[in-house]
């Protein structure tokens, strides 16, 4: 009689300069329990950067590494190919650019080799344009910068996302739970549920389970109508609806909107739309290259004049300030590590 086969995947985790250790340290132990759970490595990993020397994590601590990626890319046509590819990042990840390093996650994905992606690693599969037309997650904080940076992506804000031969994952411990569905998907709930009662996790969350806070949390406010309002603003920053439409929606009138916004958050709700909507011109002007005009429109401003009024009287900096104190940032990440 013949053995049933033993099941085995082996992943490469490739780590870019600045990658966030916590989702790529809870991705390997996820699978290091699973192997621990079967008696046998069921799966094998190796850790590859551009170089092959080793790479700081957001937080300073260094990951020495297995190979390089040429060595990688040899390995795609011989028997050492990899079942699945999975790019880590985290900070400053709009600032790294490798064509070979896109080269070579085109090449795996044609020859049938899954492609992840850990906290901001889709921005990589998406410059690779491996995510057009394609479903994808990532941090939330990255979300508006890489919508308007690859409109031909669906970039939603779930945990984790897997479309076809791609899985994607916003980072932080949701990287777990895009493992425990690998492993659900080779080896069934059965050893799921036991790899979360090793590391002490009460339930699998659902790849579409929110990433933030409910707003109710978030922002300590319980007043559902205050709540259904901040949603409304919230769902459209580009295109800012007035207050009067607003009071429409949730069968208010103004002058009870304006009550409801200064008993429970402390400022009129043309305020807080205003510093919502700044908001996001930050995260944009620190995570993409778009135009300061660009960023003005997408965050519903009328023109870059008044945008930039607003943001230095909001931040105490212009939008440009803004930028310029950014790329400093990078500039000095990258001596340190070069250090």
């Amino acid at each position: 009689m013949s053995k049933t086969p033993i099941k085995k995947r082996s992943i490469v985790f490739f780590l870019v300069p600045n990658f966030t250790l916590l989702p790529f340290a809870g991705a390997v132990e996820t699978l290091r329990i699973a192997n621990r759970m079967l008696g046998y490595s069921a799966y094998e990993w190796r850790i590859c950067s551009v170089d092959g020397t080793k790479v700081s994590s957001s937080s300073g601590i260094c990951i020495d590494v297995d190979t390089a990626l040429a060595d990688e890319r040899r390995k795609l046509s011989g028997e050492n190919r990899p079942n699945m590819a999975i790019v880590c990042s985290g900070v400053y990840v709009e600032e790294f650019h490798n064509k070979s390093v896109n080269a070579w996650l085109r090449e795996a994905y044609g020859r049938n080799v899954a492609i992840g992606s850990l906290c901001t690693g889709s921005h990589i599969l998406a410059q690779a344009g491996l995510l057009n037309g394609k479903r994808c997650a990532i941090h939330w904080e990255n979300l508006p910068g890489f919508a308007e940076a690859f409109p031909q992506a669906e970039v939603y804000a779930d945990l984790y996302e897997v479309d076809g031969n791609l899985y994607t994952c916003a980072g932080g411990t949701a990287s777990l739970d895009m493992m425990l569905n690998l492993i659900g998907q080779d080896f069934g709930e059965a050893l799921v549920n036991r790899v979360c009662e090793q590391h002490l996790t009460d339930r699998v969350r659902a790849a579409s389970d929110r990433q933030r806070l409910p707003l109710r949390a978030r922002l300590g406010v319980q007043n559902n109508k205050v709540l259904q309002i901040i949603e409304l603003m919230e769902a459209s920053l580009s295109e800012p609806i007035s207050l009067l439409d607003i009071a429409d929606k949730v069968d208010l009138s103004r002058r009870q909107i304006e009550r409801l916004f200064q008993q429970e958050m402390g400022r009129s709700p043309a305020r807080y739309y205003l510093e919502i909507r700044l908001d996001r011109a930050r995260h944009l002007l620190v995570q993409s290259s778009m135009p300061v005009v660009e960023v003005a429109v997408a965050c519903g401003f009328v023109s870059a004049s008044h945008f930039s009024k607003c943001y230095r009287e909001f931040y105490n900096r212009s939008p440009q300030q803004e930028r310029a104190e950014r790329k400093l940032a990078g500039a000095s990440s990258k001596l340190k590590i070069a250090a």
